[in-house]
């Protein structure tokens, strides 16, 4: 019996104000809040909401048989507990089934495993936290930004204790291989690695709703049995989407929530297949190789690499940029400049800046607010150098501060030698 894996992304990002060059230094607020409300309050009502109302109901209809997997990033926790908090409280019910398993990854759905271990594991403490304060589970399994893995960050994975990370099936890695297997770590074997079916996740993320795609329309009979010429010996299909796919990526009218509604039975009632969750998946299964991944990889694109996120010039420079300030950031440890530090970190950002076209051109257009990555460049600096006059400031304070405080200091000491060397005159004359 084959086991399926389903797990869904969630996250949305904070999106930026257009912030112009004449408010740096005279306007620190950098977000669009009705922008990120409004869109927050659409995708509540398209997708979070009816979509798991409608998982919550086939666990109770399947006998706790269906279960899914989450990673929630922290950014849209925060968008959550603002503007939708009944979208929490949807999430504690799921919780409460047994049935559904929350993953960590970095509080800032950021990209700091690729450059610093220490931000790295700081925002993947702060997510885990937050996870076991509000749905009582402590994650197990790790997902990454973007799915981004190498050797190197399945290491520090590893070393902070998760027993199993996801990632990309992707071909130039597996080559002959099949993704539907355990696969582990090549430094550390104890790290087993869950790869993502990218062909099938694809079908129902991307190409659902495609009419111009031969194999549409897409219907679970139709998946089922694509998985069930798949070579017997295979042991796990990992499927794994955003869960923005139901209702507002492929919306209602394509058909996705009923899709959604006849997966569990239609899979099950083949009795050929299982539901599992990642936890229990590198429980059951042994890895069958290790996966050297030298270089990142990624779900993104054709290339299945870092090149939507670091791959011109403009996100170098503005990754660089951003991070050339940590050490200040991590030396004033205020609360404004935390809050905002980590928001600026969101790989939505990068994405925005992204130039490839052609064949994923599309793809980035649908995601970008902005009219090109020029834009998204510009106005993203224009922050960073708001947000840089923001620190030095603070430090410049905290300076003056200091100084102004080892004074009172030595004033008090000269006062008190003073009164000392007084009271030692007053004697000597006495005697």
């Amino acid at each position: 019996m084959k086991s399926i894996c389903l797990y869904f992304q969630v996250h949305q990002p904070l999106r930026l104000r257009r912030y112009r060059f004449f408010d740096i230094g005279h306007d620190h607020y950098y977000y669009d809040d009705f922008t990120n409300e409004s869109i927050m309050q659409k995708i509540v009502k398209e997708c979070y909401l009816p979509a798991n109302e409608i998982l919550l109901n086939l666990i109770k209809t399947n006998n706790k048989n269906f279960k899914v997997s989450f990673s929630i990033t922290g950014v849209v926790l925060d968008q959550f507990e603002q503007y939708a908090p009944e979208v929490i409280e949807s999430f504690k019910q799921l919780a409460s089934t047994g049935c559904v398993e929350f993953m960590a990854e970095t509080y800032s759905h950021s990209l700091a495993g690729l450059n610093n271990n220490d931000e790295f594991k700081a925002q993947v403490k702060a997510h885990s936290k937050r996870i076991h304060e509000l749905f009582g589970q402590k994650p197990k399994v790790f997902r990454n930004t973007e799915l981004v893995y190498s050797d190197e960050i399945g290491k520090t994975v590893a070393s902070m204790g998760y027993k199993g990370m996801l990632t990309e099936g992707a071909k130039h890695i597996l080559g002959w291989k099949s993704p539907n297997y355990l696969y582990c770590n090549a430094i550390n074997p104890k790290l087993k690695l869950l790869m993502r079916n990218y062909t099938l996740s694809d079908d129902i993320a991307f190409r659902f709703s495609e009419e111009g795609w031969n194999e549409w329309p897409l219907t679970t009979e139709k998946l089922v049995s694509w998985m069930n010429q798949m070579d017997e010996k295979e042991e796990i299909v990992n499927i794994f989407m955003d869960y923005e796919t139901f209702g507002e990526h492929q919306k209602k009218k394509s058909g996705i929530f009923d899709f959604l509604k006849n997966l569990p039975a239609a899979i099950l009632n083949s009795k050929n297949y299982e539901f599992i969750t990642p936890s229990e998946a590198i429980k059951k299964y042994q890895p069958i190789a290790v996966a050297h991944v030298p270089h990142a990889i990624s779900w993104a694109d054709e290339e299945r690499d870092l090149s939507a996120w670091l791959g011109n010039s403009l996100q170098d420079e503005a990754f660089t940029k951003l991070n050339e300030l940590r050490e200040d950031v991590l030396t004033l440890n205020d609360e404004r400049i935390n809050k905002d530090w980590n928001y600026l970190q969101s790989s939505d950002h990068f994405y925005y800046m992204c130039t490839k076209f052609f064949s994923d051109g599309d793809v980035h257009s649908y995601f970008n607010p902005y009219n090109s990555p020029y834009d998204a460049f510009i106005n993203y600096m224009n922050v960073l150098s708001d947000f840089k006059i923001r620190i030095n400031e603070l430090m410049d304070a905290r300076k003056k501060e200091a100084v102004n405080h080892e004074m009172q200091q030595k004033d008090r000491l000269i006062k008190q030698y003073e009164k000392e060397i007084n009271k030692l005159k007053k004697q000597i004359l006495q005697d």
